[in-house]
């Protein structure tokens, strides 16, 4: 471990102030992704900013029937409000599916959505890693990527995005607001998380200076009949080899309105808005949502280790659909 200095903040500006003008910082809520990655040499910040002071940890219901989630609200605290879970349990599921109930309590949704993969090579500096040194090359193509991305990915990187929450918050629509040095703006989950492309270590559209400051919910009324189905190794403390966060509007057998995000497959958390069109006005049975399911791994590739990844997605879905919007 490098050493580095610290400093905390007390409100926003102080905060966007402090990490502009430092040439390599960090800010930090939780700890519970940057603190393992600067142990392992992964990141060496030159100086950390502890932002838990400021005003962001609220859970605040909105007059156009949205929630706004502050970016220091804890993943536990959020998982069991009560509004998430009768309004948006999808969002409660998913969380309460990811990492130990540890991890949860210090864990915040700031952190989480700029929480990094966990690919064996990124973590292992043994190997070559575009994502944590650009231009070195991606031991994952030719490796052991069992657990890597079949959606989404290049020629320059194949890793997984690993986030619970974020593939929830992409079925749900999110609105992720940011304050920066121009000012405040508000941004799509969908537009948020990049792919890999030639540039794997840039991961999200945030600009220096950018603080999250909160995450809204629009209002989504059949997002009350919303499910996360986390298909893994073990039942616990374990990432996603496939994952659905589904959210369907179903009236006398046929569905009204839809939402897919898929996780443990994608290089970003994965919406397909055509299958999402494809179940629109389908009736609300398996040959539907079988149809669903090959439209939404229609792009994927897989590699040497995690070509059953393409079925297991497509099986996942299924099951998540058939358990939010019956057979």
């Amino acid at each position: 471990m490098q050493p580095f200095s610290f400093s905390r903040v007390h409100n926003n500006r102080e905060a966007i102030n402090a990490i502009t003008k430092e040439n390599d910082a960090k800010f930090i809520g939780g700890g519970t992704n940057l603190v393992d990655l600067i142990k392992l040499g992964i990141e060496n910040p030159k100086h950390i900013i502890d932002i838990n002071a400021l005003s962001l940890k609220q859970i605040e219901n909105l007059p156009n029937g949205g929630v706004r989630i502050g970016a220091l609200v804890r993943n536990s605290d959020l998982a069991y409000d009560e509004t998430i879970r009768q309004r948006y349990p999808v969002l409660s599921q998913a969380l309460l599916s990811g990492a130990s109930p540890q991890l949860r309590n210090m864990a915040t949704v700031g952190g989480n959505l700029l929480q990094r993969t966990r690919c064996p090579y990124f973590y292992d500096a043994v190997f070559p890693c575009n994502k944590r040194q650009p231009g070195s090359g991606c031991s994952a193509i030719n490796g052991y990527n069992r657990s890597n991305a079949i959606l989404g990915t290049s020629d320059h990187c194949i890793a997984t995005h690993p986030s619970d929450m974020c593939v929830a918050l992409t079925a749900l629509d999110a609105i992720i607001h940011v304050q920066g040095v121009n000012g405040e703006r508000a941004i799509n989950i969908t537009d948020f998380h990049l792919l890999p492309g030639q540039t794997p270590h840039i991961e999200n559209i945030l600009e220096k200076g950018d603080l999250i400051t909160a995450v809204e919910l629009p209002a989504m009324p059949f997002a009350q009949r919303s499910f996360y189905l986390k298909i893994r190794d073990r039942s616990s403390y374990e990432f996603a080899l496939s994952s659905v966060a589904v959210a369907l509007d179903v009236n006398g057998g046929t569905i009204g309105q839809a939402r897919i995000a898929l996780g443990g497959v994608g290089t970003k958390p994965w919406r397909n808005k055509e299958a999402e069109q494809a179940l629109t006005g389908a009736a609300a049975n398996r040959a539907t949502y079988l149809s669903a399911a090959d439209i939404a791994v229609k792009n994927a590739r897989g590699y040497k280790y995690n070509n059953f990844k393409i079925e297991l997605a497509k099986r996942t879905l299924v099951r998540a659909l058939e358990t939010t919007g019956g057979m």
